[in-house]
């Protein structure tokens, strides 16, 4: 099929080689503009950006999709479908109907659960014991459109936001190539009313630790967090992120180190903290963590 890609992020990469894995027109890429990183704050192209550029395809990056010009030149492309995938850009109705078979949506939820900005810390900090991958067909909602095909998984008791966003990527890869391949038998399923929820934008103001919280709220908060913003707390005036960590055995004054193993009562039962990292350095798995930082049975973070 003669495709339009759109996707910026990671997430998004293993979509595009899939795509062009099984053989399909990918007639342009469209993705968010390059913008200043790293220390000398030089523009930088987006991951999607960069692969694309690497597979010879040709590169849009408009800011907006609103102008009747833009519009123009996304339906002389003359596409069969449009595959979006953590685009960043509110699509209007006339790129919706530019393709014959309109724009097909990679969302990484179990729609209706999780329509939103952030599915997967979402899915995670909720306690969720499965989420997935639904290809749905877009339409002026935010991810309301009919689903064609859905695949789940299981969220593993120690899973971080960072693993499950690389499963959930391969995930949609696969299936996004076998969405298209069955296009025409495919029936689309209306989302139920029920079960919406909505995966708000993560808020920075969301990452501080409350050690007074049950130990499963907290091991879920660190796991869905990481490893962006990252939840964090402050301890002898450092700010230290905590990037893993599983539910322990335990109980004691919340913040409380029950041993030397970074074992931290909460307000009911404890976690155990498995990697972590102070600022301006690397993340650290625990035992390396305490050998620059020691943290002894007794101490109250």
């Amino acid at each position: 099929m003669r495709v339009i890609f759109m996707g910026t992020p990671d997430f998004s990469v293993p979509v595009l080689d899939a795509l062009v894995d099984a053989g399909h027109d990918v007639a342009a890429v469209y993705c968010q503009p390059p913008r200043p990183a790293g220390r000398g704050k030089k523009d930088r192209p987006t991951p999607v950006h960069a692969r694309a550029l690497e597979l010879g395809l040709e590169v849009r990056h408009p800011v907006s999709l609103k102008s009747p010009e833009e519009q123009v030149a996304f339906a002389d492309l003359n596409a069969d479908v449009a595959v979006v995938v953590a685009y960043g850009l509110i699509l209007p109705q006339a790129i919706l109907d530019a393709p014959k078979h309109g724009c097909l949506n990679i969302h990484a939820s179990l729609l209706p659960r999780w329509r939103g900005a952030a599915p997967i810390h979402r899915a995670i900090m909720a306690g969720d014991a499965e989420t997935g991958i639904c290809i749905m067909q877009m339409e002026a909602g935010l991810d309301t459109g009919p689903v064609l095909l859905r695949e789940t998984t299981p969220i593993g008791a120690e899973e971080t936001t960072a693993g499950l966003h690389d499963r959930l990527s391969e995930m949609g890869a696969k299936l996004i190539v076998e969405a298209l391949a069955r296009l025409d038998e495919l029936t689309p399923e209306v989302q139920p009313e029920q079960g919406v929820t909505y995966a708000h934008k993560i808020d920075k103001a969301e990452a501080a630790i409350d050690w007074t919280a049950p130990a499963e709220e907290v091991d879920r908060k660190i796991r869905g967090l990481s490893p962006f913003p990252g939840a964090f707390i402050e301890h002898d005036g450092q700010r230290i992120k905590l990037l893993a960590s599983r539910l322990a055995d335990g109980s004691g004054e919340p913040g409380e180190l029950l041993d030397d193993q970074l074992t931290v009562a909460c307000g009911t039962g404890a976690v155990q903290l498995l990697r972590l990292q102070r600022a301006g350095k690397a993340a650290q798995d625990a035992d390396i963590f305490l050998r620059g930082m020691p943290l002894s049975k007794g101490t109250r973070l």
